[in-house]
């Protein structure tokens, strides 16, 4: 059972802040622990700024993408899309998929998910050729607990490995996911995005 499960199905709230809030608390300087890959991810992720809905099956990830649309007045907007398949699948949510780089919101699918950095690791097959500052402020990510990886370094070793005829261009990882720290002087050049991350436990 992942740690999803876990959290989502027999865990309180309380339980779960006292587990992250003794993770906050640690010294920098203090030994790192060796968390699992799921829990690792989640802590990061969300200290990122990141926001993710953990979806047990097909039904519940078209559930939290419904609360996504009405949390953000999204129905019978412009999306962003450049995948076939989502737009497809998705198609009965009344979105106008577009390539317009004004819609409202990006969606997208995304290579990996990088535990030890909480970030989301993308490519052309995601972006075409486009840049992250041509994008959408807000996006949407569907993933799947399969994709999460240790590191960026096997992460780029699972791309090479399933795109062995066409290694996809344009790779970046997106991992500052509040937008209103951009003007930040340390965060300066930095792409930010407002983020869901929708999480299908798929293992």
């Amino acid at each position: 059972m992942s740690l999803f499960r876990r959290i989502f199905s027999s865990k309180s709230k309380s339980d779960q802040k006292a587990k992250e809030r003794h993770a906050e608390d640690r010294s920098k300087y203090m030994p790192e622990i060796d968390l699992p890959i799921d829990e690792s991810f989640m802590i990061n992720f969300k200290r990122n700024g990141g926001k993710f809905l953990y979806c047990d099956n097909e039904n519940e990830v078209s559930d939290s993408f419904d609360k996504i649309l009405l949390e953000n007045d999204w129905y019978e907007k412009e999306v962003c899309c450049f995948d076939k398949s989502l737009e497809h699948k998705f198609s009965g949510f009344n979105l106008n998929f577009v390539k317009n780089f004004s819609a409202s919101f990006f969606f997208a699918t995304c290579e990996y998910l990088i535990a030890d950095s909480g970030a989301i690791l993308i490519s052309s097959n995601q972006l075409r050729e486009k840049k992250l500052t041509e994008l959408p402020d807000d996006f949407v990510i569907l993933a799947a607990t399969s994709q999460l990886v240790k590191n960026i370094g096997e992460g780029l070793k699972g791309i090479k490995n399933k795109n062995r005829n066409a290694i996809p261009s344009n790779i970046t990882t997106i991992k500052d996911f509040e937008p209103q720290k951009e003007k930040d002087f340390l965060s300066y050049g930095s792409s930010s995005k407002n983020l869901y991350l929708l999480l299908l436990e798929d293992l």
